[in-house]
């Protein structure tokens, strides 16, 4: 087509009616891909912001779990002071296979090879990765002070996700708090009621003959106050899916093999 003709069909669309159907589809699909265009590379030259909030927003939370964040402290480092360890669930012990500052243990639970499917799925999680990062505080001497355990399962609503901290016993618990879920506001979000959350501290997994007992609900179990966390009120299978999600973590088919091995002075 030549320039002339060009002209001519630039010169015939800016003469139509504003009104007409032609010159309304054209403005509407410019105005889509110009937009389209200008989303698109705003999300790509946001992904690294993105990533680089979502990464804090991951280590404020263990910073809190553990007991040591204070407002205007440089996240960064005091981050640092804690020791990530890609776990081997099965097995309780560490692995260098995996770049533990890397490993997306979540998204491995995707991976055919680094997950299995759950026949028994209490925390309705579908599949769990072989492996997961998990975080030591140490004291200044060097000992072991606080492990911080990631933990997720299937509430009312939604997924939440979490981490629980124990002390270096590897039985009481010393905090516990969930950074993603979708629960309802009033009633099942108040997992992040900061009362509630202290209910957790000081709490014991097992009793003095090593069973689990653990048990969030509203009535205290036979196994007594040590090892129960009054329930939500009016947020019962949000009550119920936390008990069911913190018994899978802290049971067999979760930590149950590290912790052994953590109570036995094998880390």
């Amino acid at each position: 087509m030549s320039d002339t003709q060009n002209k001519g069909l630039i010169a015939r669309f800016l003469a139509a009616s504003p009104d007409s159907v032609g010159k309304t589809i054209i403005v509407a699909v410019a105005v889509c891909l110009v937009a389209s265009m200008i989303v698109s590379a705003a999300a790509v030259s946001l992904r690294p912001v993105q990533e680089a909030n979502k990464l804090k927003d991951k280590q404020v939370n263990i910073l809190q779990v553990a007991g040591v964040y204070e407002p205007g402290i440089n996240v960064g480092e005091a981050f640092a002071a804690f020791e990530p360890q890609v776990l081997e669930l099965e097995s309780g012990a560490f692995t260098d296979q995996f770049d533990a500052a890397t490993f997306d243990d979540l998204a491995a639970a995707s991976d055919p090879e680094l997950s299995v499917a759950l026949a028994d799925d209490p925390a309705g999680i579908g599949r769990k990765a072989k492996y997961r990062v998990i975080y030591l505080l140490r004291d200044d001497a060097g000992g072991l002070d606080k492990v911080i355990l990631p933990i997720h399962g299937y509430g009312l609503w939604s997924t939440l996700y979490g981490f629980i901290a124990l002390e270096a016993n590897g039985n009481d618990i010393y905090g516990l708090q969930f950074y993603q879920h979708g629960e309802t506001p009033g009633l099942g979000a108040e997992v992040d009621n900061p009362r509630w959350k202290t209910l957790w501290q000081g709490k014991r997994l097992h009793d003095d003959a090593g069973n689990l007992q653990i048990t969030v609900a509203r009535s205290q179990p036979a196994a007594g106050a040590d090892h129960h966390i009054d329930g939500l009120a009016g947020a019962t299978l949000t009550t119920v899916g936390v008990d069911n999600l913190v018994k899978f973590w802290m049971g067999d088919q979760g930590y149950a093999p590290f912790l052994a091995k953590l109570q036995a002075g094998e880390i």
